[in-house]
């Protein structure tokens, strides 16, 4: 257990972050957040809600009007013949980390059988770890730098004894994404099998492909209300608040309730005024997410190109999400990950997020590889930073 709550990204990441200390000139690619700051309307929000002295509990589901625009604003997303998701169905939490947390909580128990799809952010693997139950991993594999599932690997690792499925697309750290095809096998297979799906979402908008609705494929485009499904969403990425800790679940409204008692004995309620910003996002969403995520193809294209002309990096370009996912390839002194990221940030004066980070022993298809959150206010940074790696690859005796 000690290992499985060490073994978190923040946690590799900033002993990385820390040995490059010595350094003031560091770029800093390694958190996966954008270095832009949350427009001014949301701020404003926030703090008008603090001058009208909103210091109190709110509901533990969260402000009926915040819940309302979260209804509204994923009812809008789903295509055509999608189910209308009402209020009834949404928990407003404090983060998307807190709403994976409260969803494992609501649906594992110590024993039960969890299947994950990998690699991926480690909390999502930890958190049913902790909750004492068996973590089985399924691992995307890289093709030519790109990732892919195996589908019939993942449906013959979900059986009746899997009380949970584990999916996070697009998918932090490789931009792999579920095609609408395999989310429906899946939501079929796990339907035969009683397998209940939590499926994290949060990069739904951030998605480069052409798409009907401009977003990535969700379970919810397929899925019916009472369906066992659990999704989590978060304001951090697609509306610039990271650091706000604002995020929502959708679920089948049976399950509400019973979530809505886990808040209270976790964090009681989001704080009002954040809630009051969130409801700013939600009514603006066309004056920020379009624009953050037409800067990210940008960001992805200017950088993707510069490290596929390194000779020695094997990447491609991620479908969703905000990171490029390569590896030093043909060189076995770069296949520890954290040794590599400690080295860079030390040497180079880069900072990138090890592959260890995302990997459990059970998974370790993404030792070896770098994160690079291409998320850059400064496009020019990215090729600084390609710069940066090109001479160090060629330091004499590396």
């Amino acid at each position: 257990m000690r290992q499985t709550v060490l073994n978190l990204e923040a946690s590799l990441i900033r002993q990385v972050a820390n040995a490059g200390m010595g350094r003031s000139d560091v770029l800093k690619f390694w958190f996966g957040e954008s270095d832009e700051v949350t427009p001014a309307f949301i701020r404003e929000a926030a703090a008008q809600s603090l001058s009208r002295g909103e210091t109190f509990y709110a509901h533990n589901l969260g402000l009926p009007e915040l819940r309302e625009a979260i209804a509204d604003y994923a009812t809008a997303l789903r295509c055509t013949g999608a189910a209308t998701i009402g209020a009834d169905r949404i928990a407003v939490t404090s983060g998307g980390v807190n709403a994976l947390m409260l969803a494992v909580q609501a649906l594992v128990d110590a024993g039960d059988e969890v299947v994950a799809v990998t690699p991926v952010w480690p909390n999502l693997t930890a958190q049913p770890a902790i909750m004492g139950a068996h973590v089985k991993c399924v691992s995307l594999k890289p093709v030519a730098g790109q990732w892919q599932l195996d589908m019939a690997e993942l449906l013959a690792a979900i059986t009746a004894k899997t009380r949970l499925l584990i999916v996070n697309a697009p998918n932090n750290p490789t931009g792999w994404t579920l095609s609408r095809a395999e989310q429906q096998a899946i939501l079929a297979h796990c339907r035969s099998t009683g397998t209940w799906i939590l499926a994290d979402e949060v990069y739904e908008r951030l998605y480069f492909e052409s798409s009907p609705n401009g977003c990535a494929p969700s379970f919810l485009d397929l899925a019916s209300p009472d369906d066992r499904l659990v999704v989590v969403h978060s304001f951090s990425k697609s509306f610039l608040m990271t650091g706000w800790r604002l995020g929502w679940l959708v679920m089948p409204p049976a399950m509400t309730e019973q979530l809505g008692k886990l808040i209270e004995f976790n964090t009681s309620c989001a704080p009002v005024f954040i809630q009051r910003a969130g409801v700013a996002a939600l009514q603006h969403t066309d004056e920020v997410t379009p624009r953050v995520v037409a800067h990210l193809k940008t960001c992805r294209d200017t950088l993707i190109p510069l490290l596929q002309a390194v000779p020695g990096v094997q990447v491609a370009p991620a479908q969703g999400g905000m990171y490029a996912f390569f590896r030093l390839t043909g060189q076995a002194r770069f296949s520890d990950s954290f040794d590599t990221a400690k080295r860079l940030v030390v040497e180079a004066g880069l900072g990138l997020a090890p592959g260890s980070a995302f990997i459990t022993d059970r998974s370790p298809e993404a030792q070896g590889w770098l994160r690079w959150c291409f998320a850059s206010q400064d496009v020019a940074r990215l090729g600084q930073g390609v710069e940066r790696l090109k001479r160090w690859l060629a330091l004499p005796g590396l």
